[in-house]
């Protein structure tokens, strides 16, 4: 019973690989010293690929089915063996199996910002990250050129390398679409797209088909972006006349809020009024652009505290300043200080 026992483990009738992850690329069937059986089976599931290695060199190749080996379906091995047409002794031969299914999700993405010439920005670095998914087509070329005599290879070992050459190849698509940043941030399907056509020569070099490569988004370092956002906010507002004004139009509820108040803006109330004048000028300048400004605003100069200033234009600046308090940017005690201020000036 032993002697059978021990006669049995030295001969293999079953070659199959039930694949226990999805991981896994490449595996070695075990072979331990034992031999294969002639006639013995060997099943290949849908999703895979077999190989049989003889002293290094690849010789058949199987898809999925299940096969009897012989001389007539190990044609490649019955020569490289030298076999006659019929062979009845066992033989040892490396056998592997590939997996073929897609290997889905796999991202990309650049860990440091990439520097590329741009034509609205000059030289620009930007970030840019995606997925792609691809499977295994050629067992041969896949063995000879990466997973070699390893007992087992998985996709994750080959992820770093695949990742790394295609953020490589993200300059080159930039530089030969001569499309720029802003255009192609836009654009992010023809940029996958092309990224992809620039990558599949080299997925298939490795016995690899490439499927899909998607670009998820395309973005500047973050100092760079706010300096972005701020000229687009520029462009919405018509420029930088129209920024100008709207940031002088907020320095008065600022300026109304902090000690002397807008009256007492600069050297006194007269500066105030001057400010107040020219961002009305401006404000209605760029409502009507269409009519011509009577005449160059002055520059302001620190007028005395006791300049003129009309009853109207106080009671103006009182409203205004009341509204700033119902807004919670004065203080009630801040306005009935600026309020007494300004009714002392109409007696």
């Amino acid at each position: 019973m032993a002697l059978m026992d021990f006669i049995k483990k030295q001969f293999i009738d079953i070659i199959q690989w039930t694949e226990d992850d999805g991981d896994t690329m490449a595996w070695r069937f075990p072979m331990a010293e034992m031999e294969i059986q002639n006639g013995a089976s060997l099943t290949v599931r849908e999703s895979q690929m077999a190989v049989f290695i003889n002293e290094g060199q690849v010789a058949d190749v199987f898809g999925p089915g299940m096969y009897k080996l012989t001389t007539q379906t190990l044609p490649v091995l019955t020569y490289l063996k030298n076999w006659d047409k019929l062979f009845e002794s066992p033989f040892k031969s490396d056998v592997y199996f590939f997996s073929t299914r897609q290997k889905l999700d796999r991202k990309w993405g650049t860990p440091n910002p990439v520097t590329i010439r741009d034509k609205d920005f000059g030289m620009v670095r930007l970030r840019a990250f995606g997925i792609y998914a691809f499977h295994l087509t050629d067992p041969k070329a896949f063995h000879t050129t990466i997973s070699g005599t390893l007992e087992s290879y998985t996709a994750d070992q080959l992820e770093g390398q695949l990742r790394n050459t295609i953020v490589g190849h993200i300059a080159d698509i930039f530089g030969e679409s001569g499309v720029p940043f802003i255009d192609m941030a836009s654009n992010q399907v023809e940029f996958g797209n092309a990224l992809k056509a620039k990558m599949e020569p080299m997925f298939a070099s490795y016995g690899l088909a490439l499927d899909s490569l998607n670009v998820q988004n395309i973005s500047l370092p973050e100092e760079l972006q706010a300096m972005l956002d701020k000229r687009i906010g520029v462009n919405m507002m018509g420029g930088m006349q129209a920024y100008t004004q709207f940031q002088t139009a907020e320095a008065i509820p600022l300026a109304a809020a902090n000690e002397g108040g807008l009256a007492g803006l600069g050297a006194g109330v007269g500066v105030g009024f001057g400010v107040g004048q020219q961002v009305a000028a401006s404000m209605a300048q760029s409502l009507n652009p269409a009519a011509a400004p009577t005449a160059a605003p002055a520059a302001v100069s620190p007028a005395p505290t006791s300049a003129p200033v009309s009853a109207d234009e106080i009671v103006a600046t009182i409203e205004k300043l009341h509204g700033l308090v119902g807004k919670g940017m004065l203080s009630q005690a801040e306005f009935d200080a600026k309020k007494a201020e300004l009714l002392k000036r109409l007696g």
